[in-house]
């Protein structure tokens, strides 16, 4: 399953996968760490890497953890293809700029920044002492952790989402009785819009530890996809009801994925997201939905067409008072499927009330 979220580091992600257990590369890491000695790996041979190399010598010869290993011994850096099925050089002496900002203190790890921000290609650095391995992609440092503490972590993270998951669910089901009554108001759309934010990011954070346990992650997958199924199209959804003409859902998702986590817990800044700017100060008055989530629910109904019927009656509470005749005035809408949306619309309604007693 692929996650939305745009706060995803796809580098850094790609980096990590290289690096997960049960990968040829992980094993030589780990060989490398268990013998006490230190590494520092460039995950790249492009020219670019090439040029910031001096001395060693010329390895070009098949990648194997016994081999990386070995070459390990030596203090210079180790040059790793793009693809990880060959070792380019090693015992290199690497130069980046020096003007490039670095958090690090050891010459290993100051040095493994400068070339991953410099250049922006992976780097992974592993300390002699400590046995401590670090990663830097896109911009970021990770540090790999032993297998048994990250699956800990991703539990917990795991009851954190379900938390997070009824909660949405809660103000889902909230927001569609509401929506039967005609008396929603924009604090029960943008709780929702809310909710589902903290869902993509939690679940983004436990996608990453997934690709960083590799193989150890199996009953995770599972456990996250099962989770997360059908969230996406959900909140599309709400947020199509409710943006106006000028925005489409999707931006404003994308937008929310670059607040803060204190602006997601703002319902007014939430609201802004919505293109609700001029109405933030008054979340507690009525918003009409156009009635696309409820149309969604339709068997076979084309979304062109769904998107038809919402338009002709400008929104959920003239669309369910339409007989049949007037579902049928919208073109492309027959009697079968103007059957089946009046049908839909009732049943969603009973059922939403029969939920309430």
């Amino acid at each position: 399953m692929e996650y939305r979220y745009k706060g995803a580091n796809e580098k850094m992600r790609n980096a990590l996968a290289r690096v997960s257990p049960g990968t040829p590369l992980r094993d030589g890491i780990d060989r490398v760490v268990r013998a006490k000695a230190g590494a520092l790996l460039v995950l790249s041979d492009e020219p670019d890497v090439l040029s910031i190399c001096s001395g060693g010598f010329l390895v070009d010869a098949p990648y194997s953890p016994q081999r990386l290993s070995e070459l390990a011994k030596m203090d210079g850096a180790i040059i790793i293809s793009n693809k990880g099925g060959r070792i380019a050089r090693a015992n290199v002496h690497l130069v980046p700029d020096p003007t490039v900002p670095t958090s690090e203190t050891g010459t290993r790890h100051r040095t493994a920044e400068r070339v991953a921000r410099s250049l922006d290609v992976p780097v992974v650095s592993a300390s002699e002492e400590m046995g401590v391995i670090n990663v830097y992609a896109g911009g970021e440092k990770r540090q790999l952790q032993e297998v048994g503490h990250l699956l800990e972590r991703a539990n917990q993270a795991l009851q954190t989402l379900e938390r997070y998951k009824t909660k949405l669910d809660d103000g889902i089901n909230n927001l569609t009785a509401v929506e039967v009554e005609d008396v929603a108001t924009l604090r029960d759309v943008v709780a929702v819009v809310q909710r589902g934010e903290m869902v993509h990011r939690v679940a983004d954070e436990i996608e990453t530890m997934i690709i960083e346990l590799g193989i150890d992650a199996r009953l995770l997958r599972l456990q996250l996809d099962e989770l997360y199924e059908e969230i996406d199209d959900e909140l599309d959804l709400v947020v199509a009801d409710y943006m106006p003409a000028d925005k489409t859902a999707e931006q404003a998702m994308s937008d929310m994925s670059e607040l803060s986590d204190d602006d997601v817990l703002n319902l007014r800044v939430t609201a802004d997201v919505l293109g609700r700017a001029g109405d933030n100060d008054d979340l507690t008055q009525e918003v009409a939905p156009k009635g696309l989530r409820f149309l969604r629910r339709v068997k076979r109904l084309d979304v062109n067409i769904a998107d038809a019927v919402a338009n002709h009656f400008g929104g959920l509470a003239k669309m369910q008072r339409a007989t049949l005749d007037d579902l049928m005035s919208v073109e492309g809408v027959d009697e079968a499927m103007a059957r089946s949306v009046r049908d839909t619309l009732t049943r969603i309604t009973e059922s939403t009330i029969l939920d309430q007693y």
